[in-house]
């Protein structure tokens, strides 16, 4: 019996599926991806890949980005980007979301390592807290002292 794609996929380590997703576009797309695979491998050691969604996913204690691949852009999605602070004005599209942002990547267009390591970064923190409070366990509010009896009157 012949295993689909998907399972196939699915048994397929996730860096073997994106180095053949990167292999498998001849043209400026896959060294732009292989590219932004590399900035954001490096930018913390906390980095792991994933693949969902027939999409490369970088995560830390929750999805920091995915690698989409279109025919015009490669696309860098910023799962909780509207938090995040960007004072290199990387982002360029969905900026109308309340919660996602991202980068399209063109032809011939540079890639700012030193600007996309620190938004990974600062994804991964802000992964990171988010995870680490609602470890935290919740701070009990001190007890309420019953209000003192008085004596019945006779």
């Amino acid at each position: 019996m012949k295993k689909s794609e998907a399972e196939a996929g699915a048994a397929a380590a996730p860096s073997a599926l994106i180095d053949a997703k990167i292999a498998a576009l001849a043209d400026w797309r896959g060294p732009m991806l292989a590219r932004l695979r590399a900035v954001v491998l490096a930018a913390d050691a906390g980095v792991v890949e994933e693949w969902k969604w027939d999409t490369p996913v970088w995560s830390a204690d929750g999805i920091i980005t995915t690698g989409e691949v279109y025919k015009s852009v490669v696309k860098m999605t910023f799962a909780k980007g509207a938090s995040l602070p960007d004072p290199a004005r990387l982002f360029n599209a969905s900026l109308e979301g309340n919660v996602r942002r991202a980068i399209d990547f063109r032809d011939g267009d540079k890639v700012d390592a030193k600007a996309l390591k620190d938004l990974v970064r600062a994804a991964a923190a802000l992964n990171r807290s988010r995870r680490a409070a609602k470890k935290a366990p919740a701070k009990k509010a001190p007890a309420k002292k019953a209000p003192a009896k008085k004596a019945a009157a006779r």
